[in-house]
Protein backbone atom coordinates (compact mmCIF):
# COMPACT_ATOMS: atom_id res chain seq x y z
CA UNK A 1 0.00 0.00 0.00
CA UNK A 2 1.81 3.17 -1.52
CA UNK A 3 1.27 6.44 1.02
CA UNK A 4 2.82 9.28 -1.10
CA UNK A 5 2.13 13.16 -1.56
CA UNK A 6 -0.73 12.23 -3.53
CA UNK A 7 -2.59 10.06 -1.14
CA UNK A 8 -1.86 11.65 2.18
CA UNK A 9 -3.72 15.01 3.09
CA UNK A 10 -0.94 16.90 2.91
CA UNK A 11 0.07 20.12 5.75
CA UNK A 12 -2.05 22.90 6.00
CA UNK A 13 -1.07 26.19 7.16
CA UNK A 14 -1.98 27.36 10.86
CA UNK A 15 -5.61 28.93 10.38
CA UNK A 16 -5.89 27.82 6.85
CA UNK A 17 -9.36 26.94 7.16
CA UNK A 18 -11.40 29.84 8.50
CA UNK A 19 -13.26 29.39 12.36
CA UNK A 20 -16.95 29.21 9.83
CA UNK A 21 -15.87 26.65 7.82
CA UNK A 22 -15.21 24.63 10.63
CA UNK A 23 -18.92 25.24 12.46
CA UNK A 24 -20.44 24.14 8.85
CA UNK A 25 -18.91 21.23 8.89
CA UNK A 26 -20.00 20.54 12.13
CA UNK A 27 -23.74 21.49 12.14
CA UNK A 28 -23.83 19.41 8.67
CA UNK A 29 -22.31 16.50 10.25
CA UNK A 30 -24.22 17.32 13.63
CA UNK A 31 -20.98 16.50 15.47
CA UNK A 32 -19.73 16.41 18.64
CA UNK A 33 -15.94 17.99 18.94
CA UNK A 34 -14.46 16.70 22.34
CA UNK A 35 -11.21 17.83 23.84
CA UNK A 36 -8.96 15.27 25.95
CA UNK A 37 -5.71 16.52 27.92
CA UNK A 38 -4.06 13.51 29.47
CA UNK A 39 -1.92 15.43 32.04
CA UNK A 40 0.55 14.12 34.63
CA UNK A 41 2.01 17.13 36.94
CA UNK A 42 1.36 19.81 34.26
CA UNK A 43 0.57 22.61 37.26
CA UNK A 44 2.64 24.85 35.34
CA UNK A 45 1.26 24.47 31.69
CA UNK A 46 -2.52 23.12 31.65
CA UNK A 47 -3.95 26.26 32.99
CA UNK A 48 -3.35 28.29 30.08
CA UNK A 49 -4.29 25.61 27.88
CA UNK A 50 -7.98 24.98 29.06
CA UNK A 51 -8.40 28.67 28.95
CA UNK A 52 -7.63 29.18 25.86
CA UNK A 53 -9.62 26.33 24.17
CA UNK A 54 -12.39 27.56 26.87
CA UNK A 55 -12.42 31.31 25.99
CA UNK A 56 -11.65 31.07 22.46
CA UNK A 57 -13.38 27.92 20.98
CA UNK A 58 -16.14 26.89 23.51
CA UNK A 59 -17.86 30.09 25.06
CA UNK A 60 -16.99 32.74 21.90
CA UNK A 61 -18.03 30.40 19.04
CA UNK A 62 -18.98 27.04 20.14
CA UNK A 63 -16.84 24.80 18.06
CA UNK A 64 -15.87 22.89 20.97
CA UNK A 65 -18.49 20.65 23.35
CA UNK A 66 -16.21 19.20 25.88
CA UNK A 67 -13.02 19.67 27.79
CA UNK A 68 -12.17 17.31 29.70
CA UNK A 69 -8.64 17.26 31.72
CA UNK A 70 -7.34 13.54 32.71
CA UNK A 71 -5.50 14.03 35.69
CA UNK A 72 -3.21 11.00 35.47
CA UNK A 73 -1.33 10.56 39.26
CA UNK A 74 -0.36 13.71 39.23
CA UNK A 75 1.60 14.79 42.23
CA UNK A 76 1.05 18.50 41.83
CA UNK A 77 -2.14 20.76 41.61
CA UNK A 78 -2.75 19.53 37.72
CA UNK A 79 -6.03 19.37 38.63
CA UNK A 80 -6.64 22.19 40.72
CA UNK A 81 -5.16 24.28 38.20
CA UNK A 82 -7.43 22.96 35.18
CA UNK A 83 -10.88 22.99 36.61
CA UNK A 84 -10.01 26.80 37.71
CA UNK A 85 -9.28 27.74 34.27
CA UNK A 86 -12.82 25.51 32.94
CA UNK A 87 -12.38 22.10 32.55
CA UNK A 88 -13.86 19.08 33.67
CA UNK A 89 -10.98 17.03 35.13
CA UNK A 90 -11.41 13.22 36.09
CA UNK A 91 -8.62 11.17 37.40
CA UNK A 92 -7.00 9.01 35.46
CA UNK A 93 -5.98 5.22 36.00
CA UNK A 94 -2.30 6.34 36.70
CA UNK A 95 -1.09 3.51 34.13
CA UNK A 96 0.42 5.43 31.45
CA UNK A 97 -0.83 7.98 28.39
CA UNK A 98 -2.70 5.51 26.50
CA UNK A 99 -4.52 4.63 29.37
CA UNK A 100 -5.69 8.03 29.98
CA UNK A 101 -6.65 8.68 26.74
CA UNK A 102 -8.67 5.85 26.87
CA UNK A 103 -10.37 6.64 29.99
CA UNK A 104 -11.64 10.09 28.28
CA UNK A 105 -13.24 8.45 25.68
CA UNK A 106 -15.39 6.18 27.84
CA UNK A 107 -16.89 9.69 29.04
CA UNK A 108 -18.28 10.57 25.22
CA UNK A 109 -21.74 9.70 24.54
CA UNK A 110 -21.86 7.06 21.45
CA UNK A 111 -25.32 7.90 19.83
CA UNK A 112 -23.93 10.80 17.51
CA UNK A 113 -20.59 11.33 15.51
CA UNK A 114 -17.76 12.28 17.81
CA UNK A 115 -14.63 13.82 16.84
CA UNK A 116 -11.71 13.63 19.92
CA UNK A 117 -8.90 16.10 19.54
CA UNK A 118 -5.96 15.02 22.19
CA UNK A 119 -3.51 17.53 23.10
CA UNK A 120 -0.38 17.26 25.49
CA UNK A 121 -0.87 19.25 28.77
CA UNK A 122 2.82 20.51 28.86
CA UNK A 123 3.11 23.23 25.90
CA UNK A 124 3.66 26.61 26.30
CA UNK A 125 3.01 29.28 23.88
CA UNK A 126 -0.25 27.42 23.29
CA UNK A 127 -2.93 28.90 20.38
CA UNK A 128 -6.17 27.16 19.21
CA UNK A 129 -4.93 27.00 16.00
CA UNK A 130 -3.73 23.84 17.74
CA UNK A 131 -7.42 22.93 18.01
CA UNK A 132 -9.01 24.22 14.66
CA UNK A 133 -6.08 22.84 12.55
CA UNK A 134 -6.65 19.11 13.70
CA UNK A 135 -10.34 19.47 13.19
CA UNK A 136 -10.40 20.88 9.28
CA UNK A 137 -9.41 17.53 7.32
CA UNK A 138 -12.38 15.75 9.95
CA UNK A 139 -14.94 18.70 9.44
CA UNK A 140 -14.19 19.20 5.63
CA UNK A 141 -13.89 15.93 4.59
CA UNK A 142 -14.81 11.98 4.39
CA UNK A 143 -12.10 10.23 3.85
CA UNK A 144 -9.90 11.30 7.01
CA UNK A 145 -9.86 9.22 10.14
CA UNK A 146 -6.67 10.35 11.99
CA UNK A 147 -5.24 14.01 12.02
CA UNK A 148 -1.15 14.22 13.14
CA UNK A 149 0.19 17.40 13.86
CA UNK A 150 3.41 18.22 12.69
CA UNK A 151 5.56 21.07 13.75
CA UNK A 152 9.19 22.56 14.76
CA UNK A 153 10.28 21.28 17.92
CA UNK A 154 13.09 23.31 19.51
CA UNK A 155 15.38 22.18 21.99
CA UNK A 156 18.26 24.65 22.16
CA UNK A 157 18.03 28.43 21.98
CA UNK A 158 18.97 27.97 17.84
CA UNK A 159 15.44 26.05 17.89
CA UNK A 160 17.18 22.41 16.91
CA UNK A 161 17.51 19.00 18.46
CA UNK A 162 13.81 18.46 19.40
CA UNK A 163 11.96 14.92 19.23
CA UNK A 164 14.73 12.68 19.83
CA UNK A 165 12.90 9.60 20.35
CA UNK A 166 11.06 10.20 17.04
CA UNK A 167 13.96 10.99 14.78
CA UNK A 168 16.15 8.53 16.30
CA UNK A 169 14.18 5.09 17.06
CA UNK A 170 10.44 6.18 15.35
CA UNK A 171 11.37 6.89 12.58
CA UNK A 172 14.05 4.63 11.44
CA UNK A 173 11.83 1.66 12.69
CA UNK A 174 8.83 2.66 10.75
CA UNK A 175 10.93 3.53 7.22
CA UNK A 176 12.02 -0.62 8.12
CA UNK A 177 8.75 -2.28 8.69
CA UNK A 178 6.19 0.38 7.53
CA UNK A 179 7.94 3.06 4.77
CA UNK A 180 4.84 4.73 3.41
CA UNK A 181 4.57 5.79 7.17
CA UNK A 182 8.38 7.17 6.85
CA UNK A 183 6.71 10.11 5.14
CA UNK A 184 4.91 11.00 8.64
CA UNK A 185 6.61 14.52 9.87
CA UNK A 186 5.75 13.47 13.78
CA UNK A 187 4.51 10.07 14.11
CA UNK A 188 4.44 10.22 18.11
CA UNK A 189 2.83 14.07 17.90
CA UNK A 190 0.49 14.42 21.03
CA UNK A 191 -1.47 16.28 19.21
CA UNK A 192 -4.04 14.32 17.21
CA UNK A 193 -7.58 14.26 16.36
CA UNK A 194 -9.72 10.98 15.00
CA UNK A 195 -13.20 10.28 14.86
CA UNK A 196 -14.48 8.27 17.87
CA UNK A 197 -15.83 5.53 16.14
CA UNK A 198 -11.78 4.72 14.70
CA UNK A 199 -10.93 4.06 18.34
CA UNK A 200 -13.33 1.75 18.68
CA UNK A 201 -12.18 0.32 15.53
CA UNK A 202 -9.06 -0.44 16.68
CA UNK A 203 -8.14 0.46 20.14
CA UNK A 204 -5.53 2.29 21.65
CA UNK A 205 -2.20 1.02 22.99
CA UNK A 206 -0.98 1.51 26.66
CA UNK A 207 1.92 4.11 27.94
CA UNK A 208 3.84 5.70 25.06
CA UNK A 209 3.03 3.28 22.61
CA UNK A 210 -0.42 5.12 21.80
CA UNK A 211 0.27 7.50 19.17
CA UNK A 212 2.66 5.38 16.97
CA UNK A 213 0.38 2.18 17.70
CA UNK A 214 -2.65 4.56 16.33
CA UNK A 215 -1.03 5.59 13.30
CA UNK A 216 -0.22 2.13 12.40
CA UNK A 217 -3.05 0.27 13.23
CA UNK A 218 -4.68 3.36 11.30
CA UNK A 219 -2.90 2.67 8.08
CA UNK A 220 -3.51 -0.83 8.18
CA UNK A 221 -7.18 -0.70 8.42
CA UNK A 222 -7.79 1.95 6.52
CA UNK A 223 -4.89 3.06 4.03
CA UNK A 224 -3.03 6.51 3.53
CA UNK A 225 -6.08 7.92 2.74
CA UNK A 226 -7.58 7.88 6.11
CA UNK A 227 -4.44 9.43 7.53
CA UNK A 228 -3.64 13.84 7.35
CA UNK A 229 -1.22 16.06 8.44
CA UNK A 230 -1.85 19.59 9.40
CA UNK A 231 1.01 22.54 10.05
CA UNK A 232 0.57 23.62 13.92
CA UNK A 233 4.05 25.67 13.08
CA UNK A 234 5.85 26.02 16.31
CA UNK A 235 5.80 23.48 19.41
CA UNK A 236 7.75 24.22 22.59
CA UNK A 237 7.07 21.84 25.48
CA UNK A 238 9.05 20.45 28.65
CA UNK A 239 11.96 18.48 27.04
CA UNK A 240 13.36 15.41 29.02
CA UNK A 241 16.45 14.45 30.23
CA UNK A 242 17.89 11.44 28.10
CA UNK A 243 17.35 9.11 30.24
CA UNK A 244 14.29 9.78 30.61
CA UNK A 245 13.34 8.60 27.34
CA UNK A 246 14.43 5.29 27.40
CA UNK A 247 11.06 4.38 28.83
CA UNK A 248 9.38 6.19 25.68
CA UNK A 249 11.98 4.31 23.40
CA UNK A 250 11.51 0.88 24.34
CA UNK A 251 7.85 1.00 24.26
CA UNK A 252 7.83 3.31 20.72
CA UNK A 253 9.90 0.32 19.16
CA UNK A 254 8.19 -3.27 20.44
CA UNK A 255 4.64 -1.71 19.23
CA UNK A 256 6.39 -0.71 15.60
CA UNK A 257 8.39 -4.40 16.17
CA UNK A 258 5.08 -5.83 17.15
CA UNK A 259 2.97 -4.88 14.63
CA UNK A 260 5.51 -5.85 12.27
CA UNK A 261 5.49 -9.59 13.32
CA UNK A 262 9.00 -9.27 14.24
CA UNK A 263 7.68 -9.27 18.20
CA UNK A 264 4.91 -11.35 19.65
CA UNK A 265 2.44 -8.10 19.55
CA UNK A 266 1.44 -6.52 23.17
CA UNK A 267 -1.38 -3.84 21.91
CA UNK A 268 -2.48 -2.91 25.20
CA UNK A 269 -6.53 -2.82 23.81
CA UNK A 270 -5.89 -2.66 20.46
CA UNK A 271 -8.05 -4.91 18.06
Amino acid sequence: MELSESTLTRPLAPGALPLEALLAGKQARSALVQVAIPARDEEATIGPIVETIRRELMDEVGLVDTLVVVDDASSDGTAAAAARAGAEVVSGPGEGKGEAMASALSLFPPERESLVVFLDGDVTGFGAHFVTGLLGPLLTGEEVELVKGRYARPLDAAGRGGGRVTELVAKPALSLYFPPLAAIDQPLAGETALRASLAKEVGLAGGYAVEVALLIDTYLLAGPGAIAEVDLGVRRHRNRPLGELVPQAHEVLTAILGRAGVLPERRGGGR
